[in-house]
């Protein structure tokens, strides 16, 4: 039992070891987090799909107009969601675009920054609710594209990412390497033990997910590409049917014969989970994408994701069970000690600081694959404010 339990606590470690070191190769290679240029910033377009329910929501839209001055953006507020509408006239109004209020209220206002170049550059549009089989986010971006001109810059942010501007230089450097540039999503800490789970999932293993590999999909809280080129591959009227936004949009730039860079710099992220149910609903979400995604991989890519990212959980449970049963701590703290120093190397160089909550950490790997089985098995998903049933990833619809 001995030797056993030495060779998985070291088994664990040589393969967390060897996604560090693959992960900091591909952080040293990425774009630079720099400064953008005022021209540059000036022709990106950030176009947001806001809904309410968040209590962080208004907190993270001023942040990023307050970060990225000078760029323009497009919020997309559904017409059946008063809250976010009232969220979004008490910005526009406190930055002098003027009233902007139920139950009048227009389809699209917007301001032109005042004559300031810095200042805010805001677009509000009112969407109707998306069809059946139509995916929500995908509907309301699709008319945002016509209004941006083609030598333009696409930024797609979710309404509860924070983007520094450094980390918008990041993403057009990428541009200047590919067709389409994503970023690394980091989470800001929660005032819930649900949050900090999800904060940990997301924190512990997304750089070392999205870095080491070639692109199979992006990061759809926050991706840029330019504007003449998402409409080349016939913008986002394609893969309106597509469920999963990221996978589709990552799958159409390939098939059209371009490439995708991911970035190394974060994007911060701010999502209040209250209670076990919305993280159980938040993960099961999470994991039926991931078990989308695997569907339409080649062999050889689904045998390396399972390998790399689902030995660990496995790994870390055998070692757990059998140094309680056999008395014998020695291997699991040696692996506990090892993991932590690994996470605390990766987090330093790619987040500048150290993300890892030691228990939450421990916690949320362990029940990983709970959360995978979950997600192979149900097929209904909740997301914010509609449920779906979901057979494919181009054939849900709605439950009701």
């Amino acid at each position: 039992m001995s030797r056993w339990l030495r060779g998985a606590a070291a088994g664990y470690l040589v393969l967390q070891a060897g996604k560090t070191v693959a992960s900091l190769r591909a952080a040293a290679a990425a774009p630079p987090a720099v400064e953008p240029a005022d021209d540059a910033i000036a022709r990106v377009v950030v176009v947001q799909p806001i809904l309410s329910g968040d209590p962080g929501l208004e907190d993270a839209l001023r942040d990023n107009l307050l970060s990225l001055g000078g760029a323009r953006f497009v919020w997309l507020v559904d017409e059946d969601d008063p809250e976010a509408q009232r969220v979004v006239h008490r910005i526009v109004r406190s930055i002098g675009l003027g009233d902007f209020s139920a139950p009048n209220l227009p389809r699209t206002v917007r301001s032109n920054g005042l004559g300031d170049p810095a200042a805010p550059r805001v677009e509000v549009r009112v969407c109707p609710p998306a069809p059946d089989g139509i995916n929500p986010k995908l509907a309301k971006l699709r008319p945002a594209l016509d209004g941006c001109a083609d030598d333009e810059v696409l930024l797609v942010l979710d309404d509860d990412t924070r983007l520094p501007r450094a980390s918008l230089g990041a993403l057009l450097g990428g541009l200047e390497r590919a067709t389409l540039a994503t970023g690394l999503p980091a989470y800001l800490p929660g005032r819930t033990p649900w949050a900090r789970l999800v904060e940990q999932f997301v924190d512990n293993n997304a750089a070392l997910t999205y870095l080491p590999m070639a692109p199979v999909t992006i990061n759809g809280m926050c991706w840029a590409m330019r504007v003449a080129d998402l409409r080349a591959i016939g913008g986002f009227t394609p893969i309106l049917r597509n469920l999963t936004d990221d996978l589709a949009v990552a799958g159409a730039v390939q098939r059209g014969g371009g490439t995708i860079c991911q970035t190394a710099s974060p994007q911060w992220i701010t999502t209040t989970v209250e209670s076990p149910g919305h993280y159980v609903r938040l993960m099961h979400r999470w994991m039926l994408f991931a078990n989308l995604l695997l569907r339409r991989q080649p062999l050889g890519t689904v045998a390396a994701i399972s390998v790399l990212h689902g030995t660990h959980p496995n790994l870390l449970w055998a070692v757990l069970v059998g140094s309680v049963r056999s008395r014998r701590p020695g291997p699991l703290l040696a692996l506990l000690g090892g993991r932590w120093l690994l996470l605390r190397v990766v987090h330093r160089r790619v987040y500048g600081r150290s993300l890892h909550a030691p228990l939450a950490s421990l916690v949320s790997e362990l029940v990983q694959p709970a959360h995978l089985g979950h997600g192979a098995v149900q097929r209904t998903i909740r997301w914010r404010t509609r449920t779906y049933r979901v057979r494919s990833d181009d054939d849900f619809s709605p439950v009701r």
